[in-house]
């Protein structure tokens, strides 16, 4: 199972993805999102989210 970022909570900051270990996050625009196919599921974007707008699908 993914996670997912809520776009409406994103903001912005990079801190997930800054923390991704497989790289599975790019920015798309102003925000966030996880490409499905890359997450291995480890949640340590959700954990370094200070927005709390990561949650696993």
């Amino acid at each position: 199972m993914a996670y997912k970022i809520d776009a409406d909570q994103c903001r912005g900051c990079g801190a997930c993805k800054e923390n991704c270990p497989v790289e599975a996050i790019a920015q798309d625009g102003d925000k966030y999102k996880i490409d499905a196919a890359t997450c291995v599921d480890c949640g340590t974007c959700a954990g370094s989210c200070p927005a709390g707008a990561i949650a696993a699908e």
